[in-house]
């Protein structure tokens, strides 16, 4: 499964819990998910309704924290994840948002990482939205997570040391670490939250893909303006095939430490692959065949970073066809612990298995043995478990 988050009013983190309670994942998996952060008794309560947003239906997820003031560092919501009963998957997604949200905080306040006070991020409720919404997308199957640009408004709004001009600062400073696209939005006011923006730079492609479409969730805003605010999530399974383009160029006088910043930021603007190969150039001279895979409707946005970031004068394109094979993500358990593996098939059959390497060398860390002996068990679950699938009836 893969999701697209269509934003044509913004988002914050209840938006996107309305999105996915009304894709299908019940409230009550939502409730029993922030139970197991062990939060005080009655310091939070967590409601849905169907609620119209112009002549839209929508759902409406509320989250309340009645201990919602509290000034958390980045290590305290640390300890709060890491101490939890929530799937090793989600903690680390999670805690990989906070961290984003503590970088932003940090340089707009020019404090650090983990000298920065969360102020309203780092409130129950946005701890919930965020933990939830990592939850979410696990328990609907989402293995990769799309974006539109995000529309952003202008005025001001309140915050712990007064009136902050819109877009909030950690919202800009979130957005420009992963080159994200903007847009204007359809009025005043604050449409993407520092938490929405956090989740979208962490978890989130800023482009539409091909797939084929199952369900749609709507995610209802606390506000009502004068258009429907709204945001949409778009819920399919991949389509194979597509129109590609390959570019490339050859480079001869270019600092080899700066192909991997290049890399980085064709990456974020949608590149599917980078790769490097060692070529000889005229009068003898070593060079680099610098080759990027994308999606034709890229090929534009890329080719002008290409011109931009290397020393290249100019930029090949070729059109390209790929055949593709099906993929999807399991967890598997292991004596060590939970490992994700993506799995390869061809005619549901499964041909591939490769356990996450980060995975395993933290588990290895933890138990103090070799991460071959993790990835090697891990490898072992995987097969065992695609094999009880294929007596069930086939692929997922």
């Amino acid at each position: 499964m893969i999701a697209y988050l269509d934003l044509p009013s913004g988002i914050s983190g209840d938006m996107f819990l309305g999105c996915l309670v009304d894709g299908g994942w019940p409230v009550a998996a939502l409730q029993e998910t922030i139970a197991q952060l062990q939060l005080p008794a009655g310091s939070w309560q967590i409601t849905e309704q169907a609620v119209m947003r112009g002549p839209l239906r929508a759902t409406l997820v509320d989250v309340q924290a009645t201990v919602g003031d509290a000034h958390r560092h980045l290590a305290d919501i640390r300890q709060m994840i890491e101490a939890s009963a929530l799937r090793d998957a989600v903690k680390v997604r999670a805690l990989a948002v906070f961290t984003r949200l503590a970088q932003a905080e940090a340089a707009v306040h020019g404090s650090t990482v983990e000298e920065v006070h969360f102020h309203e991020v780092g409130a129950l409720d946005a701890i919930i939205d965020i933990v939830g919404v990592c939850a979410g997308l696990e328990a609907l199957g989402v293995v990769q997570l799309y974006a539109s640009g995000a529309p952003l408004g202008e005025g001001w709004t309140p915050a712990a040391h007064g009136r902050i001009p819109l877009p909030a600062p950690a919202t800009l400073a979130l957005l420009t670490a992963v080159n994200a696209p903007t847009r204007p939005a359809p009025g005043p006011g604050e449409l993407v939250t520092p938490t929405g923006a956090a989740l979208l730079a962490e978890l989130a492609i800023f482009r539409q893909p091909r797939m084929q479409l199952q369900c749609i969730g709507l995610g209802a805003g606390q506000k009502d303006f004068a258009w429907p605010n709204i945001a949409r999530l778009w819920l399919g399974e991949p389509l194979d095939g597509g129109q590609l383009v390959e570019l490339s160029a050859n480079i001869d006088d270019m600092n080899p430490e700066f192909y991997e910043a290049v890399r980085t930021r064709l990456f974020a603007a949608g590149a599917l692959d980078v790769w490097t190969t060692p070529i000889g150039m005229k009068k003898g001279r070593p060079g680099i065949l610098f080759s990027v895979l994308a999606p034709a409707d890229k090929e534009s946005i890329l080719a002008d970073l290409m011109l931009r970031e290397t020393t290249t004068l100019g930029v090949r394109v070729h059109q390209v066809h790929r055949h593709e094979a099906p993929r999807d993500f399991i967890q598997v358990e292991t004596p060590y612990g939970t490992v994700s593996v993506k799995r390869k098939w061809v005619y549901n059959e499964l041909v591939g298995a490769k356990p996450e390497y980060d995975d395993c060398v933290r588990l290895a860390e933890q138990h103090h043995v070799a991460v071959r002996t993790v990835y090697e068990a891990a490898l072992i679950a995987a097969h065992g478990a695609s094999q009880r699938q294929s007596d069930m009836g086939g692929a997922l």
